[in-house]
Parts: structure tokens; sequence; C-alpha cells
């Protein structure tokens, strides 16, 4: 095998949650121009259709399945239909997430436990549903937040929280499926890039508190996250599990 080859991804069948929008269409696409086949899960039916015609413009299969992962049985049930379908599953980029930009003080209950349901609990979910069926040498690629490692002074308690608690998460599943499973669990820590989140936080924000935290002085792109997402998700990585990888443009170290 090449140092090119490592990166490939022929023949293996990839699940991304969060399929429908935003860095989970980038990244579908991107594994299927490695050459995985991918299974789309998200909410939105009508969406998904969108992201399973683009990687079929690629040469590879699509499956979409709409659910919801914070409901183990529609993780469970997703699963099952790749099986089905496919009857493997290598890869699991655990993409589906939601954001906040409440002050903690007006922090409604309810609002908090969506952002960590949706962010942490749907991360375990799909993670659990996926380690039962996946073989040795298998991926999963969980998608934190460098806000689960530092702040940028906006208010954003509950979902930096349950970023900073996808990272401690990864660090666990790679200590108990790694050895016993061989299964690869490591996370990816984004930091601000163009998509439909940073897009509804206004250009103000992202000009105001982000912008001056990198050392490139702009927003990432999604193809400057998409190899990190290849190298996890591929034999290039055979010997990395637990680790989380930054790819915020100096956001740490400003």
């Amino acid at each position: 095998m090449t140092i090119l080859d490592s990166f490939r991804l022929d023949g293996k069948v990839a699940v991304v949650t969060g399929a429908s929008s935003g860095l989970g269409v980038g990244f579908a696409t991107a594994l299927a121009e490695a050459g995985a086949d991918v299974v789309l899960v998200a909410r939105r039916a009508d969406r998904l259709a969108e992201t399973a015609a683009a990687v079929e413009a690629l040469g590879r299969r699509a499956l979409a399945v709409s659910g919801d992962v914070v409901d183990p049985q529609a993780c469970t049930d997703a699963v099952a239909r790749a099986m089905e379908e496919f009857g493997r599953v290598d890869v699991l980029v655990n993409n589906a997430g939601i954001g906040s930009a409440v002050p903690a003080l007006r922090e409604e209950p309810d609002e908090f436990r969506r952002v960590v349901d949706v962010n942490l609990n749907g991360t375990m979910w799909m993670a659990q549903a996926c380690a039962r069926v996946m073989t040795p040498g298998s991926t999963m690629v969980n998608i934190a937040s460098v806000l689960g490692l530092t702040s940028v002074l906006m208010p954003q308690a509950a979902y930096s929280a349950s970023k900073a608690a996808v990272i401690a998460l990864t660090k666990d599943l790679a200590q108990q499926w790694t050895p016993r499973k061989g299964i690869r669990v490591n996370a990816i820590a984004p930091g601000y890039f163009v998509s439909e989140m940073t897009d509804e936080m206004g250009d103000d924000a992202m000009s105001r508190y982000v912008v001056p935290r990198t050392l490139f002085g702009r927003l990432g792109e999604q193809g400057e996250l998409n190899p990190a997402l290849l190298f996890l998700a591929s034999e290039a990585s055979s010997y990395v599990t637990g680790v989380t990888l930054p790819v915020d443009g100096g956001m740490l170290v400003s």
C-alpha cells in the first residue's frame, strides 16, 4: 500500500449523521471521493435526497435514512438499514449537532437539555449501534469542536459543555473498544468554518469574536477540514486512537 493508497476507502461503507446540511454534506462527498459508499442519516428527508444525489454523482452508492440520533432506536434502525443494504459498516462520522448562543442566566432547561441530547447523547447512541456490527479495523470519527477546548467570549455554555463531553467520550470509547473490538475512535475539533451554523451567527459575531482569534484571520473552508476526516477514517491513521485533532486555524494558540 502506498502512502496515498492508505487514505483510500474503496470497498468501505461509511455512516454520516447530520448529513442533510452543513459540514455533513461535505463529509459525505469527501468519503465518496475516497471510494466509500455512504449511509446518510438526518431528520430532514428532503435534504438527504440532495446529499444522496451528490454522492451518487461521484460514482458511489448512497442510502438515505431519516431519523433523529437522540432516539436510540432510530440509531439502531439506521444501522440495520445499512447492514441490509451493504452488509457492513466500516466508518462512522458522528456529525449531527446543534448549537445555542444564549446567555447562561437566560438559558432555559429544555434548551440546554436539547443541545446536550443531540450533541452528546446522539453521539453515544449512534456509536453504540455501529459498534455492535463493526469488525476489527473499523473507525469512528466524532465531530467535537474547538469550543470543547477553549472559548471565544460568546455565550455558548450548552454547546461548549456538550462538545467537551464528546471529547471525553471519545477517549473512553477508544479505551474500551480499540483493544477489545479493534475499533479506533477519534475526534476532530473544528474551529469556525463557513457553514449554515456560522451563517446563522451573523457576520458581526464572526468578525468581532472569531476571526481575531484565528492566526489566519478568516474562517475555514470545508476543503480544509475534509483531509483531517479522511486521515482519521482511513488506514492512514492505523496507529491512532483516542485523540482529538483540532482543525481550528490556530485558535488554540492565539
